[in-house]
């Protein structure tokens, strides 16, 4: 049996600054219950057949993944094989917790499995040695890719509110962050790693400045393709009004990595969902994705809770059964 300990997957994700744990957690908490007039509408009802042509390309075993912030509340090892049971090769890491870099790596190998990619935030203001640290953490590990969990937060409010949270506000600021962005890849590809940044809803927000542009307009410009990819979150794409398959379409071959999580309406509001039980069209999303070349698809729910095994479970069906 499972039971949550003092020795959790993910305590935190580390090194966030102002951008902390507590912080993502509000935020989570508040933007699952905001209203979010989607894409399909806040009306829309699941379409729980997202699998697309049975007769269509299935995802390559080794290129699902899963993000083991999602299992956060369960002890490592017996997470870890459970997900090596349930038929996962590969997991994304949200930090180590208590332990360090090589006795993560070692609970991973005794269950079977490789963290191929981990979250692991650049530092806000800019520290090179600590930097440096990371990318040797991730080394150790094993990874391929290290991505930075989220851009800065310069607004929290207090009571939660979603619709008052602000990332950065002016296309100077985006462009010193994607100066950072660039920093942080140059140094992960010296290690041998490919360095990631991921999204969430605020990189679409508008800006004070008297331009059309937004935060990922601006990432995606300035920063280097040879240093940063996008670790493209499907979920927080359509809660800020998002196709994903233009968003594919307009970054091409930037986007190597997926969050593949769902949502769901609960009185008209966004909410979190296992994998084909939403409203979000994968198989429409990958599709597209595969005119682009190949992907790491991470499944993810942020509150998966206790019956986080099992929406793990239903996440490696889901992306074994979807056709291309």
């Amino acid at each position: 049996m499972i039971k949550a300990n003092d020795d959790p997957v993910v305590s935190s994700r580390r090194d966030q600054g102002k951008n902390g744990p507590e912080k993502r957690r509000a935020f989570l908490k508040a933007a699952a219950a905001a209203a979010v007039p989607t894409l399909l509408g806040a009306s829309a009802t699941p379409a729980l057949a997202h699998d697309g042509d049975r007769h269509g390309r299935s995802i390559p075993r080794e290129s699902i993944s899963i993000q083991l912030y999602t299992l956060r509340g369960l002890s490592l090892e017996a997470t870890l094989q459970g997900l090596a049971a349930i038929g996962y090769r590969k997991v994304e890491h949200a930090g180590f917790g208590n332990r360090t870099a090589a006795e993560f790596r070692a609970a991973l190998q005794q269950a079977g499995l490789r963290a191929t990619s981990g979250h692991q935030a650049i530092p806000q203001p800019w520290n090179d040695s600590a930097w440096h640290q990371q990318v040797a953490d991730a080394v150790a590990v094993g990874q391929q890719y290290i991505v930075t969990p989220l851009s800065p937060i310069t607004s929290f409010p207090a009571d939660g509110d979603f619709t008052k949270i602000k990332g950065l506000t002016t296309v100077a600021a985006w462009q010193r962050y994607a100066e950072d962005l660039n920093r942080a890849g140059a140094i992960a590809r010296a290690a041998g790693l490919r360095f990631g940044f991921h999204n969430h809803s605020w990189e679409f927000a508008g800006l004070e400045d008297d331009t059309p542009r937004v935060g990922f307009d601006i990432l995606l410009a300035e920063t280097d393709p040879r240093f940063v990819h996008f670790e493209l979150d499907l979920y927080w794409a359509w809660f800020a009004h998002r196709d994903p398959v233009q968003l594919i379409a307009y970054a091409g071959d930037r986007i190597r990595q997926f969050h593949v999580k769902d949502m769901r309406f609960v009185d008209h509001k966004a909410a979190f969902a296992d994998l084909g039980t939403g409203v979000i069209d994968f198989a429409r999303i990958f599709r597209a994705a595969s005119k682009a070349g190949e992907h790491e698809y991470i499944v993810e729910r942020d509150d998966a809770g206790t019956s986080a095994l099992s929406t793990a479970r239903v996440g490696f069906d889901f992306l074994n059964r979807v056709r291309l």
